[in-house]
Parts: structure tokens; sequence; C-alpha cells
């Protein structure tokens, strides 16, 4: 691509820079959501979250495969396997760890983060962060649909996004 050109179809004139970016179309995507059932009463919130957002922008329910793990210890392994699949176009890591009294927080969280990070960078595949982290469990349930939204809602907007904007820079190679 040269300096100019525009991908996106905003900006690439002669002298103003290029943007490229994903659009918010789930049609005809697939999507594995990782959902763990550790705090579950947190968790389905944002697994119905993650669906309505795939379904509000184009995508089918049809089109979306659920896997449920005991907690977010196991993202790691279980996105790795999903991606050596190659079924999907992104995936969607969804849990909650909430701190305790024990420094256990600190390494599920840190492990699960970098696992998932890491699985995206070496399969190339998008595979957003929708794991809650927080201090309390009100935290938590304002972030799964109260009055800090519902973060399951937003981590499926990010696959899609990434999803598309990801095409569009693979197209231009």
């Amino acid at each position: 691509m040269t300096p100019n050109q525009s991908v996106s179809g905003t900006g690439g004139t002669e002298t103003g820079p290029t943007t490229v970016e994903g659009e918010l179309r789930a049609e005809g995507l697939r999507f594995a959501i990782v959902v763990g059932r550790f705090n579950s009463f947190i968790t389905e919130r944002l697994l119905e979250g993650a669906i309505d957002a795939i379904v509000r922008c184009g995508g089918k329910a049809a089109n979306i495969d659920i896997v449920r793990i005991p907690g977010a210890w196991e993202f790691p392994v279980t996105v790795r396997a999903i991606a050596a699949g190659k079924r999907h176009d992104a995936l969607i890591c969804l849990g909650a760890v909430i701190r305790g009294d024990t420094p256990h927080f600190d390494y599920v969280a840190g492990e699960a983060a970098r696992g998932i990070a890491a699985a995206s960078v070496e399969t190339g595949l998008p595979i957003a962060f929708g794991v809650l982290t927080t201090n309390t469990v009100e935290q938590a349930i304002d972030r799964a649909g109260a009055k800090s939204g519902n973060k399951g809602f937003d981590a499926a907007m990010t696959a899609i996004e990434m999803t598309n904007l990801l095409r569009r820079l693979r197209a231009q190679n």
C-alpha cells in the first residue's frame, strides 16, 4: 500500500494520511466464545452481552460456538486448541476474576491475560479479552450489564472490528 492509498475510504488524498480501520459488520463471520463457569452469575451476563453485540452487527447465533471452561486459568490452552481448528474468524474470552484475600487473583488474572495475548499473536487470530479483573463483586456486576455497561458486549465488538481490520490489512499484502 502506498502512503496515500485509502483502504477504508477515509483519508488517502495526495497530501493527507491514510486510515485503515475495521467495520462493525459480523455478517458471515464465525465466532467462538470461551466462557468461564467460575463466577457464572457474572459470566452468563457477559455471554448474553457478547451474543447481543454479534447479532446487532448482523451476525447469526448459528455462527457462534460457545465453549465453557472451569475458569480463567484454562483460557490459554483452550484458545490455542480452538485456533488450531481454523474454523472461527475470531474468539471472545469471557470470565470474571474477583480479588480475594490471597494472591491467587494476581496469578490467575496475569497468566490468563498473558496466555490469551500470546495465543492471539502466535495464531494471528483476533482474540478479544473480556475477562473482568475486579476488586469486588459489585465492580464485576457493574461491568456485566449494570452502570458500567456490559464488557461482554464490548469484547464482541472488538472481535468484530479486529476481524474486519485484519482482513483488510492482509488483503493489502
